[in-house]
């Protein structure tokens, strides 16, 4: 069974900064995306950012210009440095990849890491 691995997350104020990781326990095959996405509570997952095998970026509307992701789907690692944060950043934020292996798809989420911004 294949892990994902987060860390980095904490309790940091408003206007600082966080960089998160996220590395696969074992190599995966085909990844299609590799990103992250966020659950605060009472609302529902949400994208932050996702990037291809092919190297597409895709963020979330209310991160752009202040995220920014990076990663190898190679070596299946992703990272997210997070900017500027804001207290509406506060949520568990889970690591996620996906992809085809054996001609059947697979879809893995970490454990999730907390991510909590003062005002």
């Amino acid at each position: 069974q294949v892990q994902l691995v987060e860390s980095g997350g904490g309790l940091v104020q408003a206007g600082e900064s966080l960089r998160l990781s996220c590395a696969a326990s074992r190599i995966l095959f085909k990844v299609n995306t590799m990103g992250w996405y966020r659950q605060a509570p009472g609302k529902q997952r949400e994208l932050v950012a996702t990037f291809t095998s092919g190297g597409t970026t895709n963020y979330g509307d209310s991160v752009k210009g202040r995220f920014t992701i990076s990663g190898d789907s190679a070596r299946n690692t992703v990272y997210l440095q997070m900017n500027s944060l804001k207290p509406e950043d506060t949520a568990v934020y889970y690591c996620n990849a996906n992809g085809l292996a054996v001609g059947l798809p697979y879809n893995y989420w970490g454990q999730g890491t907390q991510v909590t911004v003062s005002s």
